[in-house]
């Protein structure tokens, strides 16, 4: 066990955990932490844990230091910088007609590099496009291709529920998602209804999954047919939550009953 805590880097980087290094950060503080190539800045998203070993990655990075009003006002900065580079980019696609959609853009904290995160149905040989925007912005530049997840993470918006997206609010990482999922909480299973903004599966499918696992174990499935007290009836309908199911009969009567077994 070690004494570690969960940083986002920038606003749109990956979660990860840092050694605490004799620092005492509180959930929502920006600090300044060691990355592969000097220093850059993240935001604390948890407090301080016990972690295994196996849990934290090796080796763990150390955060440097809180963020001081001056790094918050360079964090400030790079952001205004942001708008320009992300439109001279644009601008540099377009002119090379690559075919490419930017999403976003930001600088690393001390400036030195800038990175451009983009989305794009197959490979894009960007070689030129890197040379362009390195003479022009005079820093290292990066070209990250991601996901149509990641874009609803970064872009934002609202769900089908009318609450901002989880993963652009408070989700930590990506879990796998399944059309399993709705089918063990008879959702359904309208592509329009289960999807999210990206086109994917929604995040929140997973939330209850494991619960419904959990009591729908010893229920009989729909279509299945069991015996009762009435005679022989086919399960047209399952309650997890309340372990109840609807079976109809051969006579074309249907009865809601309990089902503890």
């Amino acid at each position: 066990m070690r004494e570690a805590i969960q940083v986002r880097m920038r606003e749109t980087g990956s979660v990860a955990y840092y050694d605490l290094n004799k620092t005492s950060p509180k959930a929502g503080d920006y600090v300044i932490v060691e990355v592969d190539r000097g220093h850059d800045y993240a935001q604390v998203i948890s407090e301080c844990a016990r972690i295994p070993e196996k849990d934290t990655g090796k080796p763990l990075k150390k955060i440097i230091r809180l963020a001081t009003k001056e790094d918050v006002q360079r964090i400030t900065e790079n952001k205004k910088r942001i708008k320009s580079a992300h439109q001279t980019c644009a601008e540099k696609i377009q002119e090379r007609k690559l075919d490419m959609k930017l999403i976003d853009a930001e600088y690393s904290f001390d400036r030195t590099k800038l990175i451009f995160y983009f989305t794009s149905e197959g490979r894009v040989d960007f070689r030129e496009l890197v040379k362009d925007l390195a003479h022009i912005f005079k820093v290292r530049i990066e070209l990250r291709q991601i996901g149509v997840r990641d874009e609803a993470r970064m872009l934002g918006g609202f769900g089908h529920c009318g609450r901002p997206l989880c993963c652009a609010s408070f989700l930590k990482g990506f879990e796998p998602v399944t059309i399993r999922m709705a089918k063990e909480q008879n959702l359904s299973l309208n592509p329009s209804k289960i999807s999210g903004c990206c086109g994917r599966l929604m995040c929140c499918l997973g939330y209850e999954y494991q619960n419904y696992k959990k009591y729908l174990k010893g229920l009989p499935r729909e279509g299945e047919k069991i015996k009762t007290k009435e005679g022989k009836g086919r399960v047209i309908s399952v309650n997890a939550l309340k372990r109840k199911i609807m079976v109809e009969f051969e006579d074309g009567k249907q009865i809601e009953m309990d089902y503890n077994k």
